[in-house]
């Protein structure tokens, strides 16, 4: 797989995370459960993070390595915190978080 391809996928992927936990926080809200206020939280964190990655590794800056890295650590606490959760919304957005912390890991490396 080519730099150029490797990229594509990771921004796609990234995009993905971001609408998945926008969503998902929106879900979240809409139920009004206090219980639920520390996935809102992670949720919106993780798709401003992934935002913040995919706006630097398509200005191309030098230090998006590690926006990347930190990235992928919000992610990973963003799934943990979905996976907790019944409704399908959760899970997928679970589901996309560990493949955007995967994907983050790897761009990062």
């Amino acid at each position: 797989m080519t730099s150029n391809n490797r990229n594509d996928d990771a921004l796609t992927q990234l995009y993905l995370c971001l609408r998945l936990c926008e969503q998902c926080a929106a879900e979240c809200i809409e139920q009004g459960s206090a219980s639920l206020a520390n996935c809102i939280k992670l949720c919106l964190a993780c798709a401003d993070s992934c935002r913040l990655c995919i706006k630097a590794m398509s200005y191309g800056l030098n230090n998006s390595n590690d926006i990347c890295q930190t990235c992928a650590q919000l992610c990973e606490d963003c799934a943990a915190e979905c996976e907790k959760g019944e409704g399908d919304l959760m899970q997928r957005c679970a589901e996309a978080c560990r493949k955007c912390a995967e994907m983050c890991r790897q761009m990062a490396a």
